[in-house]
């Protein structure tokens, strides 16, 4: 049996090598590439991402990112997107008091966590779904965040039909959206790359639905 073919989406966002190394190690056959056939035709997908929301979204535009992400999403093709990227999968990101529009493939605001100490930045617990396939052998692990921003509950709170789909984590009482497993397309805002055993059991557990 062939390894599967991955795409990581090469817009100009920070910290594509560790993904690449990442997504290989876990037995995919790795490209990166803003190439829009390649990323359409490839077994899964991965939007990387680290920086600010627009920023990313910028980049994202300037190589029709958007298009080939919702494309896939609407062909049930594969997706993982994690860190910024996991967030741009949003209706939008609030950052410095400006708005930026997300790809909106799911609803929910990025904003700002309601925490003195931030930057998140370490090994935290998270609380997956029932039955979630993303977290399969791992679901009592540490996985490593570095972000300020998030999908904080009180956005998700209003989209129920989300619920079922997402892995929530806390940081000083402030709740909020971890991962997302949506079919085939899995969002992470921690760094599964970074995350060791744990993280690599994760992207393992995605190559393996691909």
């Amino acid at each position: 049996m062939s390894a599967p073919r991955v795409v990581i989406l090469d817009y100009g966002s920070g910290n594509v090598r560790s993904a690449v190394r990442a997504v290989a190690r876990a037995g995919a056959e790795v490209e990166l590439t803003a190439d829009r056939d390649a990323a359409l035709r490839a077994d899964g997908l991965v939007v990387p991402g680290v920086g600010a929301f627009a920023a990313c979204m910028d980049g994202l535009t300037a190589i029709g990112g958007g298009d080939i992400i919702a494309e896939r999403v609407a062909a049930g093709r594969p997706v993982l997107a994690i860190c910024v990227g996991h967030q741009v999968l949003f209706t939008d990101g609030i950052e410095h008091g400006e708005q930026a529009k997300g790809c909106g493939v799911w609803p929910g605001t990025v904003e700002r966590l309601h925490a003195v100490r931030l930057p998140h930045m370490g090994w935290n617990v998270v609380q997956p779904p029932p039955g979630s396939a993303a977290f399969a052998g791992v679901e009592r692990q540490r996985f490593y965040f570095v972000h300020s921003y998030g999908v904080r509950a009180d956005s998700i709170r209003l989209h129920p039909e989300l619920a079922d789909k997402i892995t929530w984590a806390d940081h000083e009482g402030d709740r909020f959206v971890a991962a997302v497993e949506d079919g085939p397309v899995w969002s992470t805002q921690f760094h599964p790359e970074k995350s060791g055993d744990a993280g690599r059991q994760l992207i393992a557990n995605w190559l393996g639905r691909l």
